[in-house]
């Protein structure tokens, strides 16, 4: 059995409870947008003047998914496509609100990862399983690379 298939189904053990799916599915991306937003706050002058060709793209939250986005390969080459199209969405969602926003996008972003790991926890509550990421640090990425190998399995493609 690959890692991938491993992992996915050792995260999906705690996860049975369509209450607690329901929940995932929409405190997952927000998590991780949430996530993105926080890190593209972090200024990033020195970034610009290494790489200006990204323009305002040049951040710290670019070069974390950069590194993210490797870890997916490792583990599956067509699902670590999907989280590219994923958090390439989200980070154009962060320098929308950094530009448009009457709010700061930091603080957004903590409103977010604030409320969602509340329902998250009340999810793992209705469960009544412990979230994995308690087991394995590596389970934060692998909840989000979960809910798109359902997406995959949808659309009948390999992951």
């Amino acid at each position: 059995m690959r890692k991938i298939d491993e992992l996915l189904y050792e995260y999906g053990l705690s996860h049975q409870n369509e209450t607690n799916k329901t929940i995932h599915w929409i405190c997952v991306p927000a998590i991780f947008f949430s996530i993105v937003g926080l890190i593209y706050s972090i200024p990033a002058d020195p970034l610009l003047n290494l790489l200006p060709f990204l323009g305002s793209f040049a951040n710290w939250a670019t070069l974390t998914l950069i590194l993210v986005l490797f870890y997916y390969v490792t583990l599956s080459p067509p699902l670590a496509l999907g989280m590219f199209f994923f958090s390439a969405i989200c980070l154009a969602i962060a320098n929308l609100i950094s530009l448009a926003s009457p709010f700061p996008l930091w603080q957004i972003s903590i409103l977010i990862f604030v409320v969602a790991w509340i329902f998250q926890f009340y999810g793992h509550k209705i469960e009544g399983k412990k979230p994995s990421f308690l087991k394995d640090l590596q389970f934060l990425l692998i909840g989000p690379a979960w809910l798109m190998h359902f997406i995959y399995k949808k659309l009948g493609l390999a992951y």
